[in-house]
């Protein structure tokens, strides 16, 4: 609806030029025009500022030009759906006509869970989300869970507004760290790794064929064997037994660097394609990336003197792989401290013909546990490192999730483990879906004791009553909802959702505390208001469901 409303307010202006009411002149673009929503709600559903932005322009009043466009919106077609008024300053504001109101009713009763869902998008890019790809050296933490949860209703979110997604984990599973977790099992005296796995993957290992060099390749350090095999453990038991599990995360598929990249040749190609583009050069005994020239603060080594392959060019192999399978556009996930390598992945992918606006970033801010002010330590694992199994151990997986999600992925968080562990009001997942609870008890109600049944809620949309100013809010943030998916879609920004959820439920709780739903001697009101409770259900459950977090029918 925002758009709807930008495109009327251009049409305004434009019709104010060529009837000569004000002039922006021939060099003066007209400034964007930006429509948001109110930060009180009582100024209605959307506001705009954009008199004031042209006030300087054409040197009137802005009081004026907001008359004016409110003159000129009044004649047209789209706006019908809206009560517009100027206020101080020279605000626009629009807000839905009650019978605007109860068409929204009855659209989401009509549309069920597709309600917010965008079919104009679906043919544009197809996006490879990726996320966690934590390497398999041990456990996940808890910096994971909040990037896998994030990842994971990101997708959730894409696919709502339209967007063809994929999801992957990218397994690093050759190089450095291999080698360190080998020697971590061997338990020799380059040993990295510590904690209780490495214990049980010592002693699983000892008892392999591996372990007992009974298929040992000739020539391979046994460090290498050993954490080829550790590693492989580690993915299946400590991280996709966790995703999958815990988490309840699913992704569409999960990349071997080793054998996936490395020994399909990705990375060699990746060099030759350079080459071929002259965009490499040898300086210092070493072949280079001129990365600069798309944006790097300086080149990158893509072999060394020694003629070892940087990680750097494993990246560069895997971005190809990507390439290759027809991605258009790349979201990745990453831990803060991964900022350094941003740049030169950027421009990698420019190089092999992904644009700039199409390779983003979430950097995901670290994680501090706290209960009563203090910092929690509940490892017993692997020193100060929290893992998701103890944290999912110690509070329910919806939990975990919401408190993630709802704080912005770029700030630091402080997660509140007493505040997680409450069933009350105060914990927002417990008040969220005690909402949900709620209206799924009042529709059971409806049903036993006037056999209203929930199907039958179909209502026409002049037999929706909207007159209570609760019921209006309620409404009116419902309408919000397709906004709300769509500029999460993006922005990448998930925290808008679980902040929706709260709002929404506030705005539920406030028309249950004062509005009688069901009312034997009021039976017109009582079925509007119940279609009015089915409406949020479905919208907070189809909320709650983007985020990955489960809506109970009773609590």
């Amino acid at each position: 609806m925002k758009e709807v409303i930008r495109h009327a307010l251009r049409r305004c202006i434009d019709a104010c030029q060529k009837d000569g009411d004000f002039l922006l002149g021939e060099m003066i673009l007209c400034p964007n025009i930006e429509v948001g929503f109110p930060k009180d709600e009582a100024h209605g559903d959307y506001t705009t500022n954009i008199a004031m932005a042209l006030a300087r322009m054409v040197k009137k009043p802005p009081m004026d030009i907001a008359n004016l466009l409110k003159e000129k919106l009044s004649s047209d077609e789209s706006m019908k759906s809206f009560h517009i008024e100027v206020v101080a300053l020279g605000y626009l504001n629009f807000s839905y006509t009650e019978e605007t109101l109860a068409n929204i009713v009855t659209t989401i009763r009509e549309q069920g869970v597709e309600y917010g869902f965008s079919k104009e998008k679906a043919p544009h890019h197809t996006i490879l989300l990726e996320y966690i790809s934590a390497n398999p050296t041990g456990p996940l933490h808890i910096g994971n869970a909040r990037g896998g949860f994030l990842g994971d209703a990101l997708a959730n979110i894409l696919k709502k507004a339209g967007y063809a997604v994929s999801t992957e984990y990218y397994v690093n599973d050759a190089g450095e760290q291999v080698m360190k977790l080998g020697h971590s099992v061997l338990k020799d005296s380059e040993a990295v790794y510590g904690g209780e796995y490495i214990e049980k993957l010592a002693i699983g290992y000892q008892q392999s064929a591996v372990g007992n060099e009974q298929k040992a390749e000739s020539g391979k350090p046994k460090a290498a064997q050993a954490g080829e095999w550790a590693g492989e453990k580690v993915l299946e038991e400590y991280i996709k037994k966790t995703i999958s599990e815990k988490m309840n995360i699913s992704f569409d598929r999960f990349v071997s660097e080793k054998k996936d990249i490395v020994e399909l040749g990705y990375i060699d190609r990746a060099i030759a394609f350079f080459r071929e583009k002259k965009l490499t050069y040898e300086a210092e005994e070493a072949l280079w990336l001129k990365t600069t020239a798309f944006g790097d603060g300086k080149d990158r080594v893509l072999v060394k003197a020694n003629g070892e392959k940087t990680y750097f060019a494993s990246d560069c192999g895997y971005i190809l792989h990507k390439k290759e399978r027809g991605f258009e556009k790349l979201i990745e996930i990453w831990g803060a401290d991964h900022h350094g390598y941003v740049e030169r992945f950027r421009a990698a992918a420019e190089a092999f013909g992904f644009t700039k606006e199409n390779v983003n970033f979430i950097l995901v801010q670290l994680v501090r546990l706290v209960k009563d002010g203090q910092e929690v330590r509940m490892s017993k694992r692997a020193g100060n490192v929290v893992s998701v199994d103890e944290l999912l151990e110690t509070i329910p997986v919806d939990v975990a999730r919401f408190f993630f999600l709802m704080y912005s992925s770029d700030t630091h968080m402080n997660f509140d483990l007493g505040l997680a562990e409450e069933r009350s009001r105060k914990n927002p997942v417990f008040y969220v879906q005690y909402a949900h609870a709620r209206m799924a008890s009042i529709l059971r109600k409806a049903e036993e004791e006037l056999g209203i049944k929930n199907q039958e809620l179909g209502i026409k949309q002049e037999e929706i009553i909207l007159k209570n100013q609760k019921e209006l809010l309620l409404v009116r943030h419902l309408a919000k909802f397709p906004e709300v998916v769509e500029e999460a879609a993006e922005t990448l920004t998930v925290h808008q959702l679980p902040q929706y959820a709260i709002r929404l439920a506030d705005c539920f709780h406030s028309f249950y505390d004062e509005c009688t739903v069901i009312d034997v001697e009021q039976k017109e009101t009582t079925r509007s208001r119940l279609a009015l409770v089915r409406a949020t259900k479905t919208v907070l459950a189809e909320t709650l469901r983007l985020l990955g977090i489960s809506a109970p029918e009773r609590m």
